[in-house]
């Protein structure tokens, strides 16, 4: 089947920019069911954590090391703190690579995409509103994870200052400042996992291949920074960063580190996202 274009000459009263609204796409995506699981998933995570501190006890330190862990009782804002370290590294990789690597495989698979681009959709249209979609869902995960953690720590151990590790202590209002910029780094650290889903949601018809194959790769990442052989080349591994919010939680804020871990995901993400586009533009679409 030959490549679908946009159509030589434009129908009266077509405007490109009306096709496929934001908010058509985000109901589209809104009322999925992998959309409604992943959000039960990561608001039931504080409630998991609480339980098991409950039955636990109270964590403390060891080999007299006192780590964020062991903080986690101390307030509600702790308490989001925790929550967002244990599962920084992996678990919220999971909604990023799903929302971004299954939005155009899935059409694909449906048999659906050359129905939309044939509406006619533009190409680069569909793209946009895709990914915009997807990485708002993203957003919208990572924002819902430390503020469930916040209410139930909270409610569980109370209002109050943030104690830190090595000493000292936020107050709640800055703490939960803090929190801000740690959830707004993790997003951006997870933009490279973003426009790695993307661009192979793009390349195949197979959403679970998108979405296995951006997690797949993203572990492998984790497992190279591990290998400290590789020296100061691991500075150019996104996941060499993505604990570098702990810096935010801190007495004084430093941002030398995020600034860095920001811009190596950066740069993979646009690279990565150019590659999207610019391979969906000539694709021969047949599902």
């Amino acid at each position: 089947m030959s490549t679908l274009t946009e159509p030589a000459e434009a129908a009266s009263g077509y405007r490109a920019a009306r096709t496929l609204p934001l908010r058509v796409e985000l109901v589209r995506q809104l009322t999925r069911r992998r959309t409604l699981v992943m959000g039960a998933i990561l608001a039931a995570l504080p409630f998991v954590l609480l339980v098991a501190f409950t039955v636990g006890g109270s964590p403390g330190g060891r080999n007299n090391r006192i780590t964020l862990m062991d903080t986690a009782t101390a307030s509600g804002a702790n308490f989001a703190a925790v929550s967002l370290f244990v599962s920084a590294g992996f678990l919220l990789v999971i909604p990023v690579a799903l929302f971004c690597g299954d939005t155009v495989a899935s059409e694909a698979s449906w048999s659906s995409l050359r129905y939309l681009l044939a509406a006619p959709v533009p190409r680069a249209r569909l793209l946009w509103s895709k990914l915009a979609v997807a990485l708002g869902l993203s957003l919208a995960a990572m924002i819902l994870l430390p503020v469930v953690a916040l209410a139930v720590g909270t409610a569980a151990y109370g209002w109050g200052p943030l104690q830190i590790p090595t000493g000292g202590q936020l107050d709640a209002v800055t703490a939960a400042q803090r929190l801000v910029v740690v959830v707004g780094y993790v997003f951006v650290s997870q933009l490279v996992t973003a426009g790695l889903a993307f661009w192979l949601s793009t390349k195949t018809d197979a959403p679970l291949g998108a979405v296995g194959g951006a997690v797949g790769l993203t572990i492998v990442g984790n497992v190279l920074d591990a290998v400290t052989a590789l020296g100061h080349w691991r500075d150019f591994l996104p996941a060499h960063w993505q604990f570098a919010w702990a810096d935010a939680v801190q007495p004084q804020l430093d941002w030398s580190g995020m600034i860095q871990g920001a811009s190596v995901s950066l740069a993979y993400a646009l690279v990565l996202f150019a590659l999207a586009f610019r391979g969906f533009a000539g694709k021969d679409i047949v599902s």
